[in-house]
């Protein structure tokens, strides 16, 4: 079965956030199990720059959204890990330095729509009768998020340019639902639908073009990245709009978990660590620990239980719920170091609170890769307090650490983590800790209950080397996903 995968970014080449992460483990892992898949990712700089070997393919691409008199090149290298990728080589739409989403004033640009428009154009046209690329055609296109929710548009709305004799599935996955997509009515002129698809059952949405809405309406097949997420977009509360369109599709509606690759995330073989452990040798953990108290200014002190963040700072992740609270855990005895950015106001909040608890809270405002593997190692705890959560991958990486998450029961968050009520203690199923209600009194009750079970050390250490036993890598994401892909198939035919 051959796959296109439609992205925005991939690691290491283009990075914001998990789908980045996501975009560079699945393809192998499905590639493991059989399939040939290629990535679309834009021609951003750091793409053309990354890929190795690129060389163009097929013809230019005539009539490109955004690219009036212009025919963009297709240029095909590969990643770094040997996945094939192409590039839609555009400068004018992809050819701009930093974030892929925004300007250097932290504003969308202003032509988004056109851009990821001639991405989604640019895969649907591996479809037309002669071929983007006349030795490849793909049997399933997988577009994600709203940035390429345009591709199962075009290949519905637009049989007189694609499809050919026999039109491919479309898989849509919804990583993030609070991000949509949505453009001026007016921007139907610039990406080549059809004035009749700005209706309800169409593109339109609330009075603009909504490219989310439109890959939920046309996609064959749809998924998220956890399954109590899956349910959740479906209610008023987390829907954003899209509950009542996927509830009338739930049908075709899937929560497939995100996966972690192994290869990155593992104590045993991370370069990035000072100290390598493992479920059978944890000692290099308490290495790791003395590091980080070092790194951010904290007393080394291994019986004071070190907490982290690495997130994004937002109201939305929770964090104003970890600056309440952090107060009462500090005087309990505990440890915070913080590694994020986002809202001003929670940076300067952050900042603030380490100035008030000099040697017990640490804070890096910023982005650190290296940084976040040695969070992961040396804390004992990793607070994920997620308004929602779609998936969620830092609390998986803390897993396979031995440092145990404490997350708010939403989305991925309640699927991945056992909570260590006394049941699951005595049980041995016990992974982490989790928490109800978004507020401070519950965060607060849960963080004590974390301290009293630090300080009964033995059995905080089963919980931990049994953390590090559960298996989140992506061979059986991969496996739902290929039995998806024969779906889209059959609902294409």
């Amino acid at each position: 079965m051959r796959i296109l995968f439609v992205t925005s970014e991939c690691y290491p080449l283009v990075k914001t956030g998990g789908l980045a992460d996501v975009s560079a483990a699945l393809p192998p892992a499905l590639a493991r199990a059989g399939a040939d898949v290629r990535l679309l990712l834009p021609g951003y700089p750091a793409v053309l720059k990354g890929l190795s070997d690129l060389a163009p393919v097929g013809d230019p691409i005539p009539d490109l959204p955004g690219m009036a008199g212009a025919a963009p090149r297709m240029l095909l290298g590969r990643m770094p890990d040997g996945t094939p990728a192409y590039a839609l080589d555009a400068p004018a739409l992809f050819g701009r330095p930093g974030n892929p989403y925004m300007g250097p004033d932290g504003r969308d640009w202003p032509d988004n729509a056109q851009r990821f428009a001639a991405l989604a154009w640019a895969a649907a046209a591996f479809t037309a009768p002669a071929g983007l690329d006349p030795w490849w055609r793909p049997d399933v296109l997988h577009a994600h998020d709203w940035q390429a929710g345009l591709v199962p548009a075009y290949l519905r709305l637009r049989p007189d340019r694609f499809g050919g004799e026999r039109r491919p599935g479309t898989v849509l996955t919804i990583h993030n639902i609070a991000y949509q997509g949505q453009f001026p009515p007016w921007t139907m002129g610039d990406i080549h639908l059809p004035s009749s698809a700005y209706a309800i059952d169409g593109v339109e949405y609330y009075g603009s073009v909504g490219y989310l809405k439109a890959g939920c309406y046309y996609a064959d097949r749809l998924t998220t990245v956890s399954p109590t997420y899956s349910q959740e977009i479906q209610t008023d509360e987390q829907g954003a709009g899209l509950e009542g369109l996927l509830s009338v599709r739930a049908d075709r509606l899937s929560g497939i978990l995100n996966g972690v690759d192994y290869g990155v995330w593992d104590p045993a073989r991370d370069p990035l660590l000072p100290a390598p452990y493992s479920a059978g040798d944890m000692g290099g953990k308490a290495v790791c620990k003395t590091a980080l108290q070092e790194a951010f200014g904290l007393e080394r002190a291994a019986a004071r239980p070190l907490a982290a963040v690495v997130s994004r700072l937002t109201w939305h992740k929770g964090l104003d719920l970890v600056l309440e609270a952090a107060g009462g855990w500090v005087a309990a005895g505990g440890q915070l170091a913080v590694l994020g950015t986002g809202e001003p106001w929670m940076e300067q909040g952050f900042r603030q609170l380490a100035a008030w608890h000099p040697g017990s809270v640490g804070v890096r405002i910023g982005y650190d890769e290296g940084l976040s593997h040695r969070l992961q190692a040396g804390a004992d705890l990793l607070l994920v307090p997620s308004r929602s959560e779609p998936c969620g991958l830092t609390q998986l990486y803390a897993l396979k650490y031995g440092t145990l998450p404490l997350v708010r029961r939403t989305g991925g968050l309640a699927d991945t983590v056992i909570d260590a009520t006394p049941a699951a203690v005595n049980d041995g199923a016990a992974t982490g800790f989790s928490f109800g209600a978004a507020t401070v009194r519950e965060i607060a009750f849960c963080l004590r209950r974390a301290l009293a079970l630090y300080r009964r050390p033995d059995r905080w250490q089963v919980i931990a080397r049994h953390a590090m036993t559960r298996d989140f890598g992506w061979e059986a994401p991969a496996r739902e996903y290929l039995e998806l892909y024969r779906a889209a198939q059959t609902d294409a035919a």
